[in-house]
């Protein structure tokens, strides 16, 4: 990292240079870990000698425990490798959209909220609802949650896509059974004036009185923010922050990285052009369905992994869908499924 640093002109492109040394201290940290894992390997192995010397069988508990403790980190590692892309090490901004089905999606998209809310929960993960809009009924029109954390952006962009729920639905008179559409986007962190640059003309920014929860003093206050990125036609609003200048930023903030997604997907189906096939993730091409009857049933239609236990799923269980997804693009970078 030194040799980097040290080399004459580093650093008069600040912005690349801090770039290039978050990319360095990544490598490190990932480096470092594996590291650790080798003495946890080494302490195993001289653990497992002391046990067979002593024949000391209250050992056989412990040495088990670390074994699957360690083929676990081993796995996570692995996996970290796969995540080499020039944003999977980012945080995330996962903005969700109700579809087809009215107030069934609308509920259908807030659950799909709590289950990623949930799915950060138990990484560790920091998260924030920094937008919502809220159904008239019930549930959610859309939302935007930022997730912090380590490679969030590399595990949730498998979540990119449409996904479809099949059930009884709550809100029908005749409890008849009903589909659900949403539509879940997955967004990197964009690095402010470096990767989204955002020239004043190019922005027109309106305010307007937020609706939802607070009522008559959201209305008089024109808290919320509307803002159009002229030569895109891009437009990004929020209203959930309590200070215009909160919403102003926050707004900007998805700009940029739906900027950045846009200026990605150029350039993927460049890419994609000269393979001959392109799908876009968007409306009819759903990525997973989530039936609560007449059987109980999540299935990925890209890696064909499911399972029945549902409950779980919608608890934030999401790890075996992403590590599928994680395996089924190595085995497409390699020519095949696996």
């Amino acid at each position: 990292m030194e040799e980097v640093s040290g080399q004459p002109d580093f650093w008069q492109d600040a912005a690349q240079a801090q770039a290039v040394m978050r990319q360095l201290t990544a490598q490190r940290n990932l480096a470092q870990s594996w590291r650790d894992l080798e003495k946890r390997v080494t302490d195993l192995i001289a653990l497992i000698d002391l046990a067979t010397d002593e024949e000391d069988h209250s050992l056989i508990e412990e040495v088990n425990r670390e074994i699957g403790e360690i083929a676990a980190r081993q796995e996570e590692l692995e996996f970290k490798l796969t995540l080499g892309g020039d944003y999977d090490s980012r945080n995330a901004l996962l903005a969700i959209h109700a579809g087809v089905g009215g107030t069934d999606s609308q509920d259908w998209a807030e659950m799909l909220l709590r289950m990623y809310l949930r799915w950060a929960e138990r990484r560790q993960y920091a998260r924030e609802v920094l937008d919502t809009s809220i159904g008239e009924e019930a549930g959610i029109k859309s939302a935007v949650v930022e997730i912090r954390g380590e490679y969030a952006y590399g595990y949730l962009k498998s979540e990119h896509g449409v996904h479809r729920l099949v059930r009884l639905s709550p809100f029908d008179y005749d409890h008849a059974r009903h589909t659900s559409f949403a539509l879940v986007e997955v967004l990197p962190e964009a690095k402010e004036d470096v990767e989204a640059k955002l020239a004043p003309e190019d922005l027109k920014i309106e305010t307007f009185g937020s609706s939802g929860p607070g009522g008559q003093h959201m209305q008089k206050t024109a808290s919320a923010v509307r803002i159009t990125h002229l030569p895109t036609g891009l437009v990004v609003s929020c209203q959930s922050q309590r200070s215009q200048l909160r919403n102003k930023e926050t707004a900007l903030r998805v700009l940029r990285a739906r900027l950045l997604d846009l200026e990605l997907a150029r350039q993927a189906k460049e890419k994609a052009q000269f393979k001959g096939e392109y799908v876009e993730a968007g409306w009819g091409n759903q990525i997973r369905s989530y039936i609560l009857h007449p059987y109980r049933l999540v299935k990925d239609h890209r890696t064909d992994y499911e399972t029945s236990d549902t409950e779980a799923v919608m608890d934030g269980e999401l790890d075996e869908f992403i590590n599928a997804y994680l395996r089924f693009k190595i085995g497409e970078s390699q020519g095949g499924k696996d």
